[in-house]
């Protein structure tokens, strides 16, 4: 009996390496085949990259000093297909801050194909970094490694990412980093990562007011330190106008949500949830604002509990508050999880087979896959993944009920000691 854990773990390892291998040839695959073209619109004449074009705009801009014409979707337009001829009469809805264009100018430097590519190449690097250091602080993982990297490159948010040419690798550094810093105790050098999530600030709205609640205070001024920094350097560059336009863009979205969600089932927050199954716009807003609360509630239960919850539970609980709790949260964010997937599947190994284990690990195998279903949802109008994602940060939370605090005390030594090895 003593080694039926083992066993259980190298079957579960070996169904789960083969599940991953097929699903990212199948991905992949398909993708290389859709991107075989010649120009830059794919079989399917979508343009190549997707997002990158608005960001690829935004840096035209800013190389130019346009700082008036940041949230101009007309004057943008008009300069994509100056630029990109191939992406005349595609239009964005411009929410980034203004300092993300600032950042972007780089790429604008380089013709879109070759920005894009770069694009590419440092989202999956990015990608890549905050996986190999997340599992290295993962003991329990360690013989699995080979599981890891295939489960890595079939997950379906980095598909999306990629795909889309979206941002969301950075958001996934600043969690990332995040985490080691709280595991270090530097509660500071952690706000101000927080901070930089400013340029997609519904991402850090769940951080905020667990932070705000939990009293910690030192992370949570250090996070307006570093987002007040990149908004004043907006300022020095452009001027406060952009700014103001900025405010008023976020202040008003509201009224533009068709197009900043054309596609509702390739969302996976709670707010569009409610939105999809219910029609009544009052009552959808109404249940988005209570299931909110119902998660953050759960999620600080988690960092006020008296017995000492490991870090790793934790902040898996974060993550996933974070993922359900944004107002705008589409298929390619989901990237940010990619840590809490490994934390969790490190404890989860690490334990005695339980039903309470065994429950979480079928859990996570749905939050991860089930993504890929959720263009389902156009004619279903449910949204199957949000669903696994409650159920993860509920369990987490039963977890450090049921958890007594001399285990949880073994648990926090051992997590020392495995920070003293990485």
């Amino acid at each position: 009996m003593a080694n039926e854990p083992k066993l259980a773990n190298w079957l579960t390892s070996r169904r789960l390496r083969a599940h991953g291998t097929i699903l990212a040839l199948c991905l992949w695959s398909f993708y290389a085949w859709n991107l075989a073209t010649p120009g830059l619109r794919d079989r399917n004449g979508n343009l190549k990259g997707t997002d990158f074009l608005h960001l690829y705009t935004l840096g035209s801009l800013a190389a130019a000093h346009r700082g008036a014409d940041l949230y101009d979707m007309r004057a943008q337009a008009t300069l994509a297909a100056q630029r990109v001829p191939q992406a005349a009469g595609i239009r964005y809805l411009p929410l980034y801050p203004p300092q993300v264009s600032i950042l972007s100018v780089p790429l604008a430097s380089f013709s879109y194909g070759w920005a894009l590519i770069l694009w590419w190449g440092c989202s999956a690097v990015i990608y890549a970094i905050c996986c190999y250091g997340v599992w290295r602080a993962c003991p329990s993982l360690r013989s699995y490694g080979r599981t890891v990297v295939i489960l890595a490159l079939a997950f379906p948010a980095f598909f999306h990412l990629i795909a889309w040419g979206q941002t969301s690798a950075i958001a996934l550094a600043c969690f990332t980093v995040m985490f080691f810093l709280l595991r270090e105790r530097r509660e500071f050098l952690a706000g101000l990562v927080l901070g930089c999530l400013i340029f997609k600030p519904q991402l850090g709205v769940a951080a905020a007011i667990v932070f705000v609640s939990t009293g910690a205070w030192k992370t949570v001024l250090a996070a307006a330190i570093s987002a007040a920094g990149q908004l004043s350097a907006e300022v020095l560059y452009y001027g406060i106008e952009p700014f103001r336009h900025w405010i008023r863009m976020l202040w008003n979205v509201r009224t533009m949500l068709p197009l900043l969600e054309p596609k509702l089932y390739q969302t996976h927050s709670l707010r569009t949830f409610w939105s999809m199954l219910l029609p009544w716009p009052g009552l959808s807003l109404g249940l988005y604002l209570l299931s909110a609360a119902f998660v953050l509630g759960l999620t600080i239960a988690c960092w006020r509990c008296s017995s000492p919850v490991p870090l790793p539970l934790r902040y898996s609980a974060l993550l996933f508050a974070s993922v359900l709790v944004a107002p705008h949260l589409t298929v390619y964010d989901l990237v940010i999880l990619a840590p809490a997937f490994l934390l969790l599947v490190d404890w989860v190994v690490a334990q005695p087979l339980t039903d309470s284990t065994r429950r979480l690990g079928s859990v996570l195998y749905l939050a991860y896959m089930l993504p890929l279903i959720g263009p389902f949802a156009r004619w279903t109008h449910l949204q199957l993944s949000v669903i696994a994602m409650v159920a993860a940060i509920s369990m987490i939370w039963q977890i450090g009920r049921e958890d007594t605090p001399t285990a949880f005390g073994a648990i926090a030594k051992m997590d020392a000691a495995r920070m003293a090895e990485t």
